[in-house]
Parts: C-alpha cells; sequence; structure tokens
C-alpha cells in the first residue's frame, strides 16, 4: 500500500484480483490520498484467507494488514489496552527514536499510549519535512471501541481528549502528508466514539460475513487438513460452501476439527442442524434460526391470503422482483396463528427465517452494536425473512421515552433505514407481527417498508370453527365425520382462533384417551364447557384493529367489512353470523 507523495515504482501489494472487495476499496483510498486513516468494522474477529503470492495461508485480520496490505512499510505499530504498544515490524527503526533512548517502558493506558504514538507520528513527520528519511508509519489500534467507546454523550475529559488525538491522526495536514496510515478495528461502528465514527476524513470498511466464493476458497485451503470430515464433499466443495453461508470461517472451521477428531464426516442429513447451530453461535443468542418445514398447505381458510402470497413467491422465484414487497405486517386477534404464518410463509418461499430474539442490552451502545451483527447476518443469507413478533413492543418509537437516554430512537431509527433500503428488496423480508397494529410507528408501517398488510381473523361460522377443530383433531388421529357438523353447530363457538380450537383438540384428545368415548361425544363435552381464553370486548377491538389495517379488503372476510366508526369491534347475530356494529 502506498502514498501518492511516496509511492514507489512497483506496488507494495498482491495484485487487486486477488483481494477481497473490501481491501481493495481500502487501497484505492489510500493510494489515492482519499483518507489514511480506516475505521475496519463487522466480521473483524474472523478468519481470512491470506493471499501470499502462489501460496494462500489462513490468518486473521491483523495479519492480513501486516502480511498482505503493508508488507512494504517501513514502522508497524499496534495497540489494545490489554498489551499496550506493540512494534510489530521495525524495531531497530523505532529504536532510534530520543524518546526510546534508555529502552524506556512503553505505557498500556489508553491517553498514555495514545500521547506516545501522536508523539511519534509527528516525529517522523519532522524528519521528513527536513528531508530526511520518508519512513512509512502503520498503526493498528485493535478494539478500537475499547480505547475509545462509546459512552452515549456523557463528557468524560480523558476519553474526548485522547480521542480527539486519534481522530487528529486523519485531520492535522502535517500527519496527512507524511506516509502515515492508521486502522482502528471494531465489531461494531456504534461500539466507537462518536467523534472517530462521525469523522469525515476516516474511511468505513465494512468486512462482510464470508460470501460462498469465500467460504469455498477456504474450504479449498483447509480440505487436506481435515480430509475426513470433508470426505462426502471432496467434489463438491462449492455446494457445502453454499449451506454454511450465515456461519463465519471460525465456526466452520471449528465445526471441521470437531468432526476430523471425532472421525464423522459431514452428511447431507446433518447441515440443516449444522448451520443453525453455527449461525445461532456466531450472533451469540441475538436470533433464532428456523428451517422452514410448512407451507401455505397447512393453514385452514385465508384463501384469498394464500393466493396473494403464492403470486408473490412465484415472481420471486423467477428473480421478478419488481413487485415483491419490502416487507408484509401480519396483524389480527391473539391467538389467529400469526406466528404459525410466518413458518408457512418461509417454507412456501424456500427460505430461512430470522427470528429477532432480544437484542436489547442493558450497557451503553450495545443495542446498536447487536443490530449491527445482525444486519451483517441478514446480507451475508441472501434471500431469508426476518420475523420480529411482537413488533408493537420490540422496534422502537420515533421519539424515546424518559429514562432510556434516547435507545428507543436510535432503535427506531436503525430498524427504519434497513426496512428501507432498496437494495434488499426481493432479498430479505421483513414480517412484523402484532395484535396491536396501532401502536407501531406509523412510518414503520408504510409503502416502502411494510407493502402488504395482512389481516389473519378467528372463524365467522360455525362450519369454519367446525373445520378447524376437524383439522387439528386429524392432526392427532382423531377422525370427526363431516356429517357431525349438522349434530353441533348451536355448540360451535364463533370467533375461534387456531389456538382456542388447539386447546378444544388437545382436550378433545385426552377425553378420548381417559374416558374412552366416541370422538363425537368427546367433542360435545369440550364444546359444552369451553369459554373463550380472550375477553369478548378485547376480540372485538382487536378484529376492528386487523380490519382498519388490511391493504386489500379482499382479506377481510365479507361480514366484516362493515367498519365501525371506532374500533368497538364486532358482533354475533343471532343467526350465529358476524356483522359490522355500525
Amino acid at each position: 500500500m502506498m502514498n501518492e507523495q511516496s509511492a514507489p515504482s512497483t506496488s507494495t501489494l498482491s495484485p487487486a484480483a486477488k483481494l477481497p472487495a473490501w481491501a481493495q476499496s481500502l487501497i484505492t483510498q489510500y493510494e489515492s490520498a482519499a483518507a489514511n486513516q480506516f475505521i475496519l468494522y463487522g466480521n473483524v474477529d474472523d478468519r481470512l484467507v491470506l493471499p501470499l503470492g502462489e501460496v494462500a495461508e489462513m490468518g486473521m485480520l491483523t495479519d492480513f494488514l501486516l502480511r498482505v496490505l503493508l508488507p512494504r512499510f517501513d514502522v508497524i505499530l499496534s495497540y489494545d489496552v490489554g498489551n499496550g504498544i506493540r512494534v510489530e515490524k521495525g524495531s531497530q527503526l523505532f529504536a532510534q527514536w530520543p524518546s526510546m533512548k534508555g529502552s524506556p517502558e512503553l505505557p498500556k493506558t489508553p491517553r498514555a499510549a495514545i500521547e506516545t504514538l501522536t508523539h511519534y507520528f509527528r516525529y517522523c513527520a519532522n524528519l521528513a519535512r527536513i528531508g530526511q528519511d520518508r519512513l512509512h508509519i502503520g498503526c493498528i489500534l485493535k478494539a478500537a471501541n475499547i480505547a475509545a467507546p462509546n459512552l452515549s454523550g456523557n463528557f468524560i475529559y480523558d476519553l474526548d481528549s485522547l480521542t480527539l488525538l486519534i481522530r487528529e491522526w486523519s485531520t492535522d495536514s502535517s500527519l496527512t502528508s507524511s506516509p502515515l496510515a492508521t486502522f482502528l478495528i471494531t465489531e461494531n461502528l456504534n461500539d466507537l466514539h462518536p467523534l472517530l465514527i462521525h469523522n469525515t476524513h476516516a474511511a468505513q470498511i465494512n468486512l462482510p460475513l464470508p460470501s460462498a466464493d469465500d467460504l469455498t476458497g477456504m474450504l479449498t485451503l483447509l480440505a487436506p487438513r481435515y480430509a475426513i470430515a470433508l470426505s462426502e464433499y471432496r467434489d463438491n466443495l462449492s455446494g457445502l460452501a453454499q449451506q454454511f453461508i450465515g456461519a463465519t470461517v471460525n465456526a466452520v472451521e471449528g465445526l471441521l476439527k470437531t468432526k476430523d477428531f471425532q472421525k464423522s464426516p459431514i452428511v447431507a442429513r446433518d447441515l440443516v442442524e449444522l448451520k443453525k447451530a453455527l449461525v445461532e453461535q456466531g450472533c451469540e443468542g441475538l436470533i433464532e434460526f428456523i428451517e422452514p418445514t410448512k407451507t401455505l398447505d397447512n393453514i385452514h381458510g385465508q384463501e384469498k391470503v394464500k393466493a396473494w402470497l403464492r403470486q408473490d413467491f412465484a415472481l420471486w422465484k423467477q428473480d421478478d422482483l419488481q413487485a415483491m414487497p419490502m416487507g408484509y405486517l401480519l396483524c389480527g386477534p391473539v391467538g389467529t396463528g400469526k406466528t404459525f404464518m410466518i413458518e408457512c410463509l418461509a417454507g412456501e418461499a424456500g427460505v430461512p427465517i430470522v427470528k429477532l430474539k432480544n437484542f436489547r442490552d442493558k450497557w451503553v451502545g450495545s443495542t446498536e452494536g447487536n443490530l449491527e451483527k445482525i444486519f451483517r447476518l441478514l446480507h451475508a443469507l441472501g434471500r431469508c425473512f426476518v420475523f420480529i413478533d411482537e413488533a408493537d413492543q420490540t422496534l422502537g418509537k420515533r421519539e424515546s421515552g424518559q429514562g432510556d437516554s434516547g435507545l428507543s430512537g436510535r432503535i427506531y431509527s436503525m430498524i427504519a433505514e434497513e426496512m428501507s433500503n432498496t437494495d434488499n428488496r426481493g432479498k430479505i423480508i421483513w414480517v412484523l407481527a402484532s395484535s396491536r397494529p396501532d401502536l407501531i410507528e406509523v412510518d414503520l408501517k408504510r409503502p416502502g417498508r411494510i407493502d402488504v398488510k395482512i389481516p389473519l381473523f378467528p372463524t365467522t361460522t360455525a362450519s369454519e370453527s367446525f373445520v378447524l377443530i376437524q383439522g387439528l383433531a386429524k392432526r392427532r388421529d382423531v377422525v370427526i365425520e363431516d356429517a357431525f357438523l349438522a349434530t353441533i353447530e348451536s355448540q360451535l363457538p364463533l370467533l375461534l382462533t387456531p389456538g382456542a380450537a388447539e386447546t378444544i383438540a388437545v382436550k378433545l384428545y385426552r377425553c378420548i384417551r381417559t374416558e374412552k368415548c366416541t370422538p363425537s361425544d368427546a367433542l360435545q363435552r369440550c364444546l359444552a364447557e369451553y369459554q373463550s381464553p380472550v375477553p369478548h370486548e378485547v376480540m372485538e377491538f382487536q378484529i376492528s384493529l386487523a380490519v382498519r389495517e388490511a391493504s386489500d379488503l379482499d382479506f377481510v372476510p365479507a361480514c366484516l367489512r362493515r367498519q365501525p366508526p371506532d374500533p368497538a369491534g364486532v358482533a354475533v347475530a343471532p343467526q350465529g353470523q358476524i356483522t359490522g356494529v355500525e
């Protein structure tokens, strides 16, 4: 890597074609003198393939910087809070610095260490200015977020002053005119001090999770070492790499070591569980990775909704993405099967589901960092569904509440920005679920973020209730004859949700097993004692909200379309039908 003022006649780097895109971007910005400070963030703790001429090896990011990007730099220093300042290269040149006479111990504490590094950079720049040797200096700040953390606006004199010194490495003309390159490494941008993040003179370089090509290269390199683990895929390493998209190289290599030690090859039937374990491990419990096992055929009723969704997926599979929604909102009363619906959606589309878990953290800046990790995974997976349950509570608010130091607003902003990224259309499909969609910020539900709003309703006729119970009973090998509907029609509850029907089906099965009665007798007993788990007024209110949210009235049963002037809900007519309340 070179500076335009002192570029040698030959390149200091391996051929650009062999380097990952992030490294090529870094080289371009440095050699054009556009930037001399680089914030490296993202998948920074992973193993990388080091393209070293005709030979490739595996190494960490620091190895990549030292051996691939900076091999011709004269002095390379590194700093982290644990080890202090270390001379990675050029110790004899560094020892010529007058401040090092008598070999004083280099400082470890952040403020003293940053001051020492700044002093040395200025010394080298001054030497160059008076015509002495121009030393190419590189400096790597490992875990820069620990030395200069984001404490959300709290003024701390020592912290802010050392942060300004680090920032000055990229803004002081006496330093930027000398061949100096500094690298700040942090996993998450939001963990780093805002003065560094918002420094327009520093280039932010994102290291993504490995692509299929990256993983193929890694597996090819490691194949001789883990011959047993890879024996089933010796001739199809690219196919195996495709299965591991979303996992880190560290995680995949750890799996190879374990399998090789056990003398057990990786086999196709294990891949789903292996990938699930690797991805969840890499995200440290922030997400739940659910492989789809159901399709829309598993849903009783909702024919209009299923027809619409199947049209979407037909376009998706043809790579015709212009009509694909950015996201869906599933709304309706509690127990109407919103979570079940997302499983069926993903199965129909043939893609994984990433379910966001509790990404909020008590530590300052950690929640934003957790979201960054999640977004990196989503981009690596390619096509996936992102499921956010109880979205009204999870997504935050535009205006932060009292006592949360602006956290809710920052969560809202990050998720809103990601949801509206048009580059994600047809790749990342957001699915929000809520029984209180009125509590989700209107801006998050707008077209361009959520294009299709699907209401899910309880049953509106006795026959719908019967078919729902009948289907759930059949899963337990309990057969209820169609003709029995006429006998119990007056007993069947309306506004029956799949969740409530599941409870009836379980009780029905229990009654048959414990009392040895027929399915028809058991069902009559269960219905005679049935009481809705959701208060009627709550059910009515949530139905009304779902009607109002629907993006297409075709999704709403005809008997519910006469919308009341306020969310007062629906009423049961004497004939056993549902009518709108005027």
